[in-house]
């Protein structure tokens, strides 16, 4: 079986089934596990990525309002692949090539013609664990892929009954900074089971635009921060968005210091094996009497003050 990747959740999900060696081609974000990196590369953005966040999402915006993809598709690689199967998505098109774009290219094909397209969606907990099914499905690897849920759920049921009665702490997390976003889907179940209260977005839906006034009624007891493919060092650039402005100082989460940057591109924005750690990320910031802080670093920093503390 020869399978293509467009999505880095996808590749996860592929590699977690035992099917990493039947992987010929991914999607540019596609970077876990690292020897994946090697395969072939039949994506790239239509924007400047590196960019300030105002910058990419006007960018993103004009392209979408134009009824064009953010993301295109090699067609001439995909076609010299030869993919049985390829993982894709139509939930967000700000996060990978998008289903109609793929089976263009494939509508191109003079190879393959039975390419199976499998696209999944997910936008909360119960839909990664119907991705996984459902791309185990696909691979034939359906055994498997239930026990890789039947896992997931036991792992996660162990962080909720560890944090079952204790003090609740409400909790803002911001996916984007300028303009402001507070992440929605599967973010505020991870939050509940890891033992917060998830404020400004629903469980299920997708991440809401907020204004600054929301954040101050609110005014949470920790704010999480995880723009939507960045990583430390990128969030870090764009805190004085944040950090500089009045009403910033005035929250109650920053006076107590228990604000915090997370790794949004490896964990959070990957609906995909690693919600696990993802929830145990939340779970050491939110009750660090309970667990160690195994993933600090490499998943979580604490904002102290200092922006240059959290760079590198």
């Amino acid at each position: 079986m020869r399978i293509v990747s467009l999505l880095p959740s996808t590749t996860e999900i592929v590699c977690s089934l035992g099917m990493e060696e039947h992987l010929v081609g991914r999607s540019h974000e596609c970077d876990y596990p690292a020897s994946i990196t090697s395969l072939p590369v039949l994506t790239k953005p239509k924007y400047i990525t590196n960019g300030k966040s105002r910058d990419i999402d006007k960018q993103v915006k004009s392209l979408l309002e134009k009824g064009l993809s953010v993301y295109e598709v090699d067609a001439e690689l995909l076609a010299e692949l030869k993919p049985d199967v390829i993982l894709t998505q139509d939930h967000c098109e700000v996060c990978a090539v998008s289903l109609p774009e793929v089976e263009a290219a494939v509508k191109n094909w003079t190879g393959n013609q039975k390419t199976q397209v499998v696209s999944v969606s997910p936008t909360d907990l119960n839909g990664i664990y119907q991705s996984i099914l459902k791309i185990g499905e696909a691979l034939q690897k359906k055994l498997k892929a239930q026990n890789l849920v039947e896992e997931m759920k036991e792992r996660l049921d162990i962080i909720r009954s560890t944090v079952s009665g204790k003090v609740r702490k409400k909790v803002v997390s911001i996916e984007w900074i300028d303009p402001l976003m507070t992440a929605g889907n599967w973010i505020p179940e991870l939050v509940e089971i890891a033992g917060g209260d998830h404020l400004l977005a629903e469980p299920g839906e997708h991440s809401p635009w907020i204004k600054w006034k929301d954040v101050q009624e609110a005014d949470p007891d920790l704010i999480v921060i995880m723009p939507c493919g960045y990583n430390f060092e990128q969030t870090a650039e764009e805190l004085p968005l944040l950090t500089s402005r009045d009403e910033w100082s005035e929250l109650k989460a920053v006076k107590e210091k228990n604000v915090y940057l997370l790794e949004g591109n490896q964990y959070f924005n990957r609906p995909g094996p690693r919600i696990f750690e993802s929830t145990r990320i939340l779970a050491e910031i939110l009750h660090p009497d309970h667990f160690k802080p195994t993933l600090k670093e490499t998943g979580w920093k604490r904002l102290t003050g200092e922006v240059e503390s959290v760079k590198g």
